[in-house]
């Protein structure tokens, strides 16, 4: 069984950045894809950022391109999201999320963290 684990969520001013952190344990996740989603109240949960295997492929949504860059640290199994110039509108619980098969925007991914908190304020 696979465990993700956010970390690096909180309160941030807009315009301010914020580092998010998945740990996978359980087994390697070193080639899988990993995404991070997140879901604001009243809203479905959203594609953010997904990162292949290797890192050498990446996508983002459009609301978050240029501002927010995902990476991964495969000897850690760990995926970060870098989150920079962050606005109100960010506000929302993180999900990171791994499939040893899937790669992609949609909610295909097999395994998923609990979430962490990221509140921007204006």
């Amino acid at each position: 069984q696979v465990q993700m684990v956010e970390s690096g969520g909180g309160l941030v001013q807009a315009g301010g950045s914020l580092r998010l952190s998945c740990v996978a344990s359980g087994r390697t996740t070193s080639n899988w894809a990993m995404g991070w989603f997140r879901q604001a109240p009243g809203k479905e949960r959203e594609f953010v950022a997904a990162i292949s295997w290797s890192g050498s492929s990446t996508d983002y949504a459009d609301s978050v391109k240029g501002r927010f860059a995902i990476s991964r640290d495969n000897a850690k199994n760990t995926v970060y999201l870098q989150m920079n110039r962050l606005e109100p509108e960010d506000t929302a619980v993180y999900y990171c999320a791994a499939d040893p098969r899937y790669y992609g925007a949609g909610a295909a991914y097999t395994y998923w963290g609990q979430g962490t908190q990221v509140t921007v304020s204006s």
